[in-house]
């Protein structure tokens, strides 16, 4: 089990994302840590990374600069990101929390699968680090409420930290797409799925560029239809903030007993 950390004031945090060093999100999430201690990092996506998933750079050398004190941009991936602070930037004593985000847009539901904000939480989950990763959801891209986490995303970190977890697990938390004095509150969620189809696979776009060439765009379709009133994306379209434990461990027990006789 991961302790409880009742006091942040002295832990080592380090920040990442994946929507890169210079998003809002970023500097909104980088504020809420240095609320709860002087000892911050940022280790982030020198590009925007996402939908990359928990992908890792094996065939390419991954080339980083230094953008400040404890700062660093990093030309990969978001989990190479923290692959290389805890075990490079940080080496002398690893982060007792990693925080990721906040991204620009939610991770519910069967987006988990695909988000590299995630995926920064998930390596520092394998890596032995408790892991927080956050979103906010918005529906107007000119009018993100970025202040939404900045009011309350600290509150709810505390909250997480001051309980024990298995190792297993990182946490997944989604704010919703209103101003801070309109959130109703926090809940804990399952992870939901949308009605039908995931929202990228039916949203293709092909045409054909200047020299003939076909190429595809992959869209996102905006799905309101979803599953089950005990979930992250019920939640917080609901107007809450939602909480969701989720486990490294993907195996499924239920199909593992079913299969005992087969195999």
């Amino acid at each position: 089990m991961f302790d409880p950390i009742p006091d942040l004031s002295k832990a080592r945090i380090l920040v990442s994302n994946d929507d890169g060093l210079d998003a809002p999100g970023l500097a909104v999430l980088e504020r809420v840590a240095r609320d709860l201690t002087d000892d911050v990092w940022v280790v982030a996506p020198e590009t925007e990374q996402s939908g990359a998933g928990h992908s890792l750079t094996l065939h390419d050398p991954i080339r980083y600069k230094t953008r400040g004190e404890r700062r660093f941009a990093v030309g990969g991936t978001p989990t190479d990101c923290v692959l290389l602070a805890v075990k490079l930037f940080m080496a002398d004593r690893p982060p007792d929390l990693v925080l990721s985000g906040i991204n620009r847009g939610g991770n519910m539901g069967e987006d988990i699968t695909y988000s590299g904000t995630v995926a920064v939480a998930m390596e520092g989950t394998l890596l032995g680090v408790r892991s927080i990763a956050l979103s906010q959801q918005f529906s107007d891209g000119d009018a993100i409420p970025w202040e939404t986490g900045a009011a309350l995303a600290g509150d709810v970190i505390r909250r997480a930290c001051a309980a024990p977890w298995n190792r297993e697990v990182l946490i997944n938390v989604n704010l919703p797409d209103r101003p801070p004095e309109q959130v109703k509150g926090v809940r804990l969620a399952s992870q939901g799925k949308r009605v039908g189809s995931s929202r990228f696979s039916e949203h293709l776009v092909t045409r054909v560029d200047p020299r003939g060439r076909p190429y595809v765009w992959i869209g996102v379709e905006q799905v309101r239809a979803f599953n089950g009133t005990d979930t992250d994306l019920h939640a917080v379209d609901d107007g809450y903030i939602s909480v969701t434990p989720l486990c490294i461990d993907l195996t499924d027990q239920g199909t593992m007993s079913a299969m005992a006789s087969l195999f």
